[in-house]
């Protein structure tokens, strides 16, 4: 069974790759040892998006009464939730499954390893052996939970996100430890659901990879609706003999012991790259990562690696451009390195995340002399309209050119707002042309023109 390329791992890096092979008249196979769509279809993006949107609809009519609208003995049905979100995930794995045909991807079930002479061996579920062989090999078996030692996730009691999904039914309390994109959607979810929330983040702020004012805003946010935040703190321990959990929490001021039915640890993610043939093939690895070179050859040839195997960004928009760019230089075809410093990063708990480029901190670091515009929602006509005004957009350019190398927004739909600065960013927008583009009113996007208005000096409603 011989292809041009053989795929191995089918989430968004994977069957992406796949189906642009297919296109640019590669003879295609995807190994997949699970569903197809992988993590983000079945476990991660999707599924969790869909638990939110509930929560946010929960949310929405709880608060009926400041729209002038009664919305009495409304209840949550925590089960009709969770599949709900299930159903939600598995329509995409079909729509997955529909793609591979259309594109004539051949799709083989069972867990590959890879060998020396570009070849593959594949194990099925009832034990059975097969082997193929392609020209090109590329690795896309994504991540998992990352476990801690004083964390040990047993499912039940300690679980990671992929629990956090299905749990048969609502607990009362929940610890949360980390507070990264995963930690605050599981967080917001469950509080809003009425599940008694602390998070417990060992860095100063929570979401520590945004700009400082984002997470001091979020802190902010999640305290007013009920979350209980604690940073600079560790989870050293978790007795779980008992009926609930007994969680000793290390802070600044002291030891404290919290009671809780379940913790969650999002503490990160780990690449699945044991057991997949590394070592026998020769590919060189690096603290967890397979390293290749910026088209994602790695130092065999014929052997590539592509998504959270590699050293990026987790994210699932980043491994399917990673996918592409790939297939394109193995065809051939021009294909430009990925600039990691424009990928843009979105949370989705209310109010959403949405970043891309440098923070201010960062930027100041790199030895740019800036322009900072900040406006916050509070005076945006649509976000007060739509009863949705926490947040702001802050904006940063460099002094000297105008050019845009951050921005950050924390607020309602920022996530669907970020696509405009990123393109920006790519096409070297000013920060002149920005404010001269007339964004519609009334708006959120407005903000974005406002912010860059501040920036200037020139900003009208604030």
């Amino acid at each position: 069974m011989n292809y041009d390329v053989i795929v191995i791992g089918s989430g968004p890096g994977g069957y992406v790759t796949a189906i642009r092979a297919s296109q640019l008249g590669f003879k295609v196979a995807i190994v997949e040892k699970e569903s197809l769509g992988g993590v983000c279809l079945n476990w991660g993006c999707i599924p969790t998006k869909a638990l939110l949107k509930s929560a946010q609809v929960f949310e929405y009519l709880n608060h009926a009464k400041e729209y002038g609208l009664s919305a009495d003995g409304v209840k949550a049905d925590f089960s009709a939730v969770v599949k709900r979100s299930r159903d939600v995930a598995e329509g995409m794995s079909k729509g997955v499954q529909f793609l591979m045909k259309k594109n004539k991807i051949e799709v083989i079930i069972g867990t590959a390893k890879i060998k020396p002479g570009k070849k593959v061996e594949v194990k099925a579920a009832d034990g059975k052996v097969s082997a193929i062989e392609a020209k090109h090999i590329i690795i896309a078996t994504g991540a998992r939970s990352r476990q801690l030692p004083n964390l040990p996730q047993d499912g039940k009691k300690i679980i990671g996100y992929r629990d956090a999904m299905v749990l048969p039914k609502q607990p009362k309390s929940l610890v949360v430890v980390g507070s990264g994109a995963i930690g605050v959607e599981f967080a917001y979810f469950y509080a809003t659901m009425g599940t008694k929330v602390t998070i417990v983040e060992f860095m100063p702020n929570i979401v520590p990879v945004e700009d400082e004012d984002v997470s001091k805003q979020l802190e902010r946010s999640f305290k007013k609706v009920g979350i209980e935040v604690m940073t600079e703190a560790s989870v050293e321990s978790v007795d779980t003999s008992g009926a609930d959990c007994k969680v000793k929490v290390k802070t600044k001021s002291g030891e404290k012991v919290i009671d809780a039915e379940i913790v969650l640890s999002a503490v990160g993610i780990a690449s699945n790259i044991e057991g997949i043939g590394l070592e026998e093939v020769g590919i060189a690895t690096d603290k967890g990562k397979i390293l290749t070179d910026k088209f994602y050859q790695t130092n065999v040839p014929g052997y590539y690696a592509i998504g959270d195997v590699v050293g990026g960004q987790a994210l699932a928009h980043v491994a399917s451009a990673e996918g592409i760019t790939c297939i394109e230089k193995i065809a051939g075809l021009h294909a430009e390195p990925i600039d990691y410093n424009n990928i843009p990063g979105c949370t989705y708990c209310q109010p959403e995340i949405a970043s891309v480029g440098y923070t201010e901190k960062k930027a100041k670091e790199a030895g740019y002399e800036i322009k900072v515009g900040k406006f916050p929602f509070s005076a945006s006509g649509k976000a007060k309209a739509a009863g949705a005004s926490d947040g702001f957009v802050k904006v940063i350019y460099d002094a000297k050119y105008g050019e845009l190398l951050g921005a950050h927004l924390i607020g309602a739909n920022v996530t669907e707002m970020i696509a405009e600065l990123v393109a920006a960013r790519k096409l070297e927008t000013t920060g002149h042309e920005i404010l001269k583009a007339v964004h519609p009113h009334p708006t959120m996007s407005e903000a974005i023109m406002e912010a860059t208005a501040a920036a200037y000096g020139e900003v009208i409603h604030m």
